[in-house]
């Protein structure tokens, strides 16, 4: 599990080399459209909120998925704390604090430090915002979907498991969204960052993708996921961050905007090289 989580850390490096030109070039403008992409993330924020409020009603009541395959069990032998409460918090600070102090806290330093555009930390924001809530959006789609039944509570007698404190959220293990929340921010920055040819661009992948592989750690430890929960969320997180800005915001690659029709009304185009 370490070798897995530091693999997970150096796609962060990994992804810097790939996307990052020379650091002595100006950061470039990167295109948008405020209408288009607010709009696309606001929907899905809205989603993720709303599908939030009716977890009772939407959530399945008993699990879809309920027995772990042998690995999963064997990691969470090995990788669960005593104390998983201490690691459940520990992982809603790192996830929602840390991560995106350090991801959009240092992309708006860089964008500051190699004099940017006006307002460009504001429209990467807009740009890391717009993939996170979307991959947010996909994986609570699938948790209501698989119903997979979380760790702590198949290690439950049967009897137990209405009374856990909160039940709606007992089968919603697969996958983790904590790890897709935090990993999909990692690559989305990321991918942001080298984009706009930032010379923090390294720094703002390596940290996200450690502080994303430690989140997945504390799901583990907290018996909150199993391995393969994580996993995937680490892959599909990481996967919707890099394509969300380097598809539709990469300079001379796909735009998406509104095209005005001769007759009223508006269609969304796609330009770009293909």
């Amino acid at each position: 599990m370490r070798r897995a989580l530091a693999a997970f850390a150096l796609l962060g490096l990994a992804g810097a080399a790939a996307l990052a030109r020379a650091q002595t070039a100006p950061p470039r403008q990167l295109p948008y459209d405020l209408t288009v992409d607010g709009t696309i993330t606001g929907a899905a924020i809205v989603y993720w909120i709303g599908s939030e409020a009716l977890r009772p009603q939407l959530a399945p009541s008993t699990c879809h998925w309920c027995d772990p395959p042998g690995f999963d069990s064997s990691a969470r032998d090995a990788l669960r704390w005593s104390d998983t409460n201490a690691a459940n918090i520990t992982s809603y600070v790192t996830a929602l604090g840390v991560a995106p102090l350090a991801v959009f806290g240092l992309d708006a330093w860089a964008a500051h430090r190699d004099q940017a555009e006006p307002g460009a930390a504001w429209i990467d924001a807009l740009l890391i915002s717009e993939s996170v809530s979307v991959a947010m959006a996909m994986n609570q789609t699938v948790k209501f979907i698989v119903g997979r039944e979380r760790p702590f509570v198949h290690a439950l007698p049967e009897a137990d498991k209405p009374n856990t404190a909160h039940p709606s959220d007992n089968n919603l293990s697969f996958y983790s969204g904590h790890a897709t929340f935090t990993f999909a921010l990692a690559a989305a920055g990321g991918t942001v960052a080298s984009m706009r040819r930032y010379r923090m661009a390294p720094c703002i992948w390596a940290t996200g993708m450690i502080v994303a592989a430690g989140t997945a750690y504390l799901r583990i430890a907290a018996d909150k996921h199993y391995l393969s929960d994580v996993t995937v969320g680490a892959v599909i997180g990481s996967a919707t961050g890099f394509a969300g800005p380097y598809l539709f915001h990469h300079p001379g690659r796909l735009t998406v905007a509104p095209a005005p029709l001769e007759h009223g009304g508006a269609v969304l185009t796609v330009r770009g090289l293909f």
